[in-house]
C-alpha cells in the first residue's frame, strides 16, 4: 500500500530505504507535521516515487528541506535460526549480538525489525555472510515480509 509523506530532499530518491524514527524535537509547531508524521515508527519503508512538481518545503531538521514522495513498507533481511526457516513460516530474531565487527551483524540486529516479535518469512536467501558465529548460532539469512 502506497502512502504519500514528506522526507528530506537528500533521501528523496526512488528505491531509497529508511526506517522511520518518529517525531523529532524540531517538529513541534511545524505546519507540515501531519504530512511528515504519518508513518509507523520503527518500520522500514522504500521510496517508490517522487511526486511530480512537488515543491521543496522548508524544514527545521533537513538542511535542504523536505519533498513529497510515495513510500511503501519494505521487507527486512535478517538472520534467524536455521531450524524451521522456510518461506511462509514465522520466525523471531535470535537476540542481541555484541560482535559489531561481524559481517552478519547488520542482519542479526537489522534496522526495522525488533526482538521478541514474530515475522513471516517471504524468502530464504541462504547462508549468512559470516564464516563462523561467535555466539555459536546456526543461522540462515531470510527476508521478512513487508509489514502492512
Amino acid at each position: 500500500m502506497t502512502t504519500v509523506t514528506l522526507i528530506g530532499d537528500r533521501l528523496a530518491e526512488k528505491g531509497q530505504e529508511f526506517v522511520y524514527g518518529g517525531e523529532a524535537g524540531g517538529c513541534e509547531g511545524c505546519p507540515y507535521r501531519s504530512q511528515c508524521l504519518n508513518l509507523t515508527e520503527g518500520r522500514r519503508y522504500r521510496v517508490t516515487a517522487i511526486r511530480d512538481n512537488a515543491q521543496l518545503l522548508d524544514c527545521a531538521l533537513h538542511d535542504n528541506g523536505v519533498r513529497a514522495v510515495e513510500v511503501e513498507p519494505a521487507p527486512v533481511r535478517a538472520n534467524v535460526a536455521s531450524r524451521g526457516a522456510y518461506a511462509g513460516s514465522k520466525a523471531e530474531l535470535e537476540g542481541p549480538c555484541p560482535h559489531t565487527e561481524c559481517p552478519s551483524h547488520e542482519f542479526c540486529v537489522p534496522d526495522g525489525a525488533g526482538f521478541e516479535t514474530e515475522y513471516r518469512i517471504a524468502e530464504v536467501v541462504g547462508e549468512p555472510p559470516h564464516d563462523y558465529c561467535e555466539l555459536d548460532r546456526d543461522l540462515t539469512l531470510v527476508e521478512f515480509e513487508a509489514e502492512d
